[in-house]
């Protein structure tokens, strides 16, 4: 009886087999997608607020915008040349001028003195020569009165001596007389010889001294003439035809050598004054051309002259116009100048944006096919013009990018792109 109450045991899975058979297969798959699963960091974010541009094939302008300003195609600096005081202002800043003009006019009681002083020396120095050429004069009128002197007493004291001679050999008169006519004249031919050669060194000396007082006075008086212009320089007039465009002094105010006193504008003509980053300066070379649109015309410009100063991040460059100049321009008016770097050329081209700020041109974010997230890519981009970036590698044509600020976005490797 107690066999035919045996509890038949129920066959099959019991619910704790079931709850732990789910239990591992969660476990199973929490653990492959640790394995497999995708571990790069999301963020979510509104498509309205990003920019995307589109990859695109084709020409690549090599060129860059930069800002230019119109100034006349030479100045001229007026600098004073003289030291003084300004009395007078003739010409006000933005009156025409003309070669010769007088601007302004200075004072200097100083450069009078000199003046007065220099021309005291020129008349003290032309009346010694003067007083010289008479004393020398009067010295060689007196060397030639002497020498005929001699000259008169030379033959008499010759035919003396001749007479002796004679007279001696009769015995006529004593040896100690004869002795005394013979010495007589060799004296006097003797003195003669010495007036004649005091005679000759008197005149080399009359002549040298007289050439030299005459070169003193010669270049004295250059002096002097110099002084006197350097009072002419008092007057600042204007050098060349143009227009007075600066003017800085002020009346009564005392002006040093060499103190930039104004600028003139020759109006022959304009060019365009430029800014450029430094970084194209190794780029930048004579005869790069470049283009302006101006009262509904373009204009066509070339580079002339390169500043290789750097200051504040910038060079500067002078450009002058290929084409007929608008009659409209202005000193002082600014224009957009397109700058060509370059020749066109094949490129893989990606629109500009603000996403270069913060990657450095080294990776993007690429938009999905589904344009339901981005990615993050790594990319090598190459030069760069106001709106194209050039692609070298990284990116295909037709690929979509976000091109706007990354700045918001983080580290994060997948953005997930959501409808507002």
């Amino acid at each position: 009886m107690e066999g035919m109450d045996r509890k038949i045991e129920k066959k099959g899975l019991r619910k704790k087999h079931i709850w732990i058979g789910i239990g591992g297969l969660v476990l199973l798959w929490i653990i492959l997608q640790m394995i497999f699963g995708d571990k790069s960091s999301k963020l979510n974010v509104e498509k309205d607020k990003i920019t995307i541009g589109e990859v695109q094939a084709g020409k690549y302008q090599d060129y860059i915008s930069v800002n230019g300003t119109v100034e006349p195609i030479t100045t001229v600096y007026l600098d004073a040349v003289e030291s003084g005081r300004v009395e007078q202002i003739l010409i006000e800043e933005g009156t025409r001028v003309m070669k010769g003009d007088v601007i302004l006019k200075l004072s200097n009681y100083n450069l009078l003195l000199d003046i007065s002083g220099n021309e005291a020396e020129v008349a003290r120095a032309v009346n010694d020569l003067k007083t010289a050429r008479i004393n020398l004069e009067n010295q060689n009128i007196q060397t030639r009165s002497n020498i005929l002197q001699l000259q008169y007493l030379l033959k008499k004291l010759e035919r003396q001596y001749n007479n002796n001679q004679k007279l001696i050999t009769q015995n006529l008169i004593s040896k100690e007389e004869f002795e005394y006519s013979k010495e007589q004249y060799d004296e006097t031919r003797f003195q003669l010889d010495l007036q004649k050669q005091k005679y000759i060194r008197d005149s080399i000396y009359t002549v040298s001294r007289i050439e030299a007082d005459e070169e003193s006075i010669d270049r004295m008086q250059k002096n002097l003439g110099l002084t006197r212009r350097r009072m002419e320089d008092l007057d600042i007039k204007a050098p060349v035809d143009g227009e007075l465009a600066t003017l800085n002094p002020e009346i009564g105010e005392v002006i040093n050598y060499g103190t930039r006193v104004g600028t003139i504008n020759i109006l022959d003509s304009y060019k365009m004054r430029v800014l450029i980053d430094e970084h194209y300066i190794t780029r930048i070379s004579k005869g790069l051309p470049a283009d302006f649109d101006f009262a509904g015309h373009k204009n066509t410009l070339k580079i002339i002259k390169v500043y290789p100063e750097v200051q504040n991040g910038t060079f500067a460059v002078d450009m002058q116009f290929t084409s007929t100049i608008p009659e409209q321009i202005r000193i002082g008016q600014t224009a957009r100048i397109h700058l060509e770097l370059g020749e066109s050329e094949d490129a893989l081209l990606l629109p500009k944006g603000g996403f270069y700020q913060s990657t450095g041109g080294q990776w993007v974010y690429v938009v999905d096919p589904s344009g339901d997230f981005a990615e993050r890519r790594k990319v090598r981009m190459g030069r760069q013009n106001p709106r194209f970036y050039e692609i070298l590698e990284g990116l295909e044509p037709g690929e979509k990018v976000i091109v706007s600020d990354y700045e918001n976005f983080g580290n994060a490797d997948k953005l997930i792109l959501k409808n507002k």
